[in-house]
């Protein structure tokens, strides 16, 4: 093992860790991963963040060979799904976070009642149809849900988000939850406005230059 996977696992660690301590997983629930050379690095099955340690991440290749001692998550095949379709994802988080899975329970997606479902990248979290965990259906499910998205409901089950760096993936995930519980709050009242798809193209171009760009040598 190189140094730099030795930090990514770390790093992966810390993340796995702290999706538990915002109560966004629970117990073995969720998994997270992140490609690795011609594979990728995934949490092992059965396991909470309290019990794994940087070595028990398992390493596969996108056909599901793998490396180590343990078995990975039962997830891992949309996981693979997704690094094979999209490029420039390097990392995919999954949970069974508590508003977003009482939404995906209701199979509703989350229009845009907020500007911030733009974070995502689009006009809406769409939510896949239901398939066993574990299936290839499931797998074809999300990398449809997900299609120019970073990240989607999976209808009586959980979310799932995906970005080019695991801090982005957490970021759209930590969004997504809070996003769902304020929609869901709204419905208890009534009916929510959306935001036109006009209204969210512009939300989208105006996040491209948002944040802390480059700085200038002095």
């Amino acid at each position: 093992m190189n140094a730099d996977e030795a930090a990514l696992r770390e790093a992966m660690i810390g993340a796995f860790v702290e999706l538990d301590a915002r109560e966004l997983n629970r117990g073995s629930s969720g998994n997270l991963s992140h490609r690795c050379g011609e594979g990728l690095l995934i949490t092992p099955t059965g396991m909470g963040a309290g019990e794994i340690e940087p070595a028990d991440l398992v390493w596969l290749d996108f056909d599901g060979t793998r490396r180590g001692r343990l078995a990975p998550s039962s997830e891992w095949h949309f996981h693979a799904a997704l690094y094979r379709a999209r490029p420039e994802l390097n990392a995919v988080v999954h949970t069974h976070a508590t508003h977003a899975t009482a939404l995906a329970c209701l199979r509703r997606e989350l229009p845009a009642f907020h500007y911030m479902v733009a974070v995502a990248g689009g006009d809406s979290v769409r939510c896949a149809p239901y398939h066993l965990f574990g299936t290839e259906a499931l797998s074809h499910a999300v990398v449809e849900a997900m299609r120019e998205r970073k990240a989607c409901l999976l209808a009586t089950h959980g979310a799932v988000s995906a970005a080019g760096t695991l801090r982005e993936a957490m970021r759209v995930m930590i969004e997504l939850e809070s996003l769902c519980r304020s929609y869901l709050a709204a419905l208890a009242v009534g009916a929510p406005g959306i935001l036109s798809p006009q209204e969210m193209a512009e939300v989208i171009e105006k996040f491209r230059g948002y944040g802390q760009g480059p700085v200038a040598a002095a």
